[in-house]
């Protein structure tokens, strides 16, 4: 996903320039710190307080040119006009969130209104398309069989949540002024995967195939996770 993104970001915009980014909900601040590293400015939104210590921690050891270069506010992702002016934003990421937002529209069109003109939105969302893959590798047949019909369903942290099918947020995002400009599948071979599992030694092969499969028909179309890109018109 990373490598997508640095794709997105590299064909919008002038090589070496020093880019304005919000990440809301940033998490442990993984994305938002190699954004910094990399010459940017970033603001992190995260409302979990856990994981705004965590990404806190994670920034004071870096060096002080990467601090200055990264605020993290705690709050809401949904109150985003509380915090910041319409158009602060030359990049907007929100990855893994939706999932948790019963009603996501709203969400969206405040993350849109973020953006100035140009700007590019970065969606990571659980593939409402393709939820009876993992159950039905996994031989759970009447799990299988339920997830044609619902976008619901049981995370591995054990939460109810929900998914998004690609179709509905092309609708939505042309809606909110941001069309689809790319978009990509996430965790195509690799959903199977057991947490904690061990690294392969093989690991930048694994990486190769996943971004070949994750741009390429009909591949990316049963990933478990959908990258959508928008650009605000």
């Amino acid at each position: 996903m990373a490598r997508q993104l640095d794709e997105q970001i590299v064909g919008r915009f002038p090589v070496g320039r020093r880019l304005r980014v919000l990440d809301v909900g940033m998490g442990q601040g993984t994305q938002a710190l190699r954004l910094a590293r990399a010459g940017h400015q970033v603001t992190g939104l995260e409302q979990d307080t856990t994981m705004v210590a965590a990404a806190r921690e994670s920034l004071a050891g870096e060096p002080e040119g990467i601090r200055e270069r990264m605020r993290i506010i705690e709050g809401d992702g949904r109150d985003t006009g509380v915090h910041f002016l319409p158009g602060s934003f030359d990049v907007v990421l929100c990855h893994g969130v939706l999932m948790y937002v019963e009603e996501p529209d709203p969400l969206l069109a405040g993350l849109a209104r973020m953006l100035a003109h140009g700007g590019l939105l970065s969606l990571v969302v659980r593939n409402g398309d393709a939820l009876a893959i993992r159950p039905g590798l996994s031989g759970d047949w009447s799990g299988a069989l339920a997830a044609f019909e619902t976008v619901s369903y049981r995370n591995r942290l054990g939460l109810d949540v929900r998914a998004d099918r690609l179709k509905d947020l092309t609708s939505t995002l042309a809606g909110i002024g941001a069309p689809l400009h790319a978009w990509y599948g996430v965790r195509v071979f690799t959903d199977a995967a057991v947490d904690g599992a061990e690294v392969p030694a093989d690991v930048e092969t694994l990486l190769a195939v996943e971004e070949k499969a994750g741009r390429t028909d009909p591949y990316r179309g049963v990933a478990a996770l959908l990258h959508l890109c928008g650009v605000r018109g």
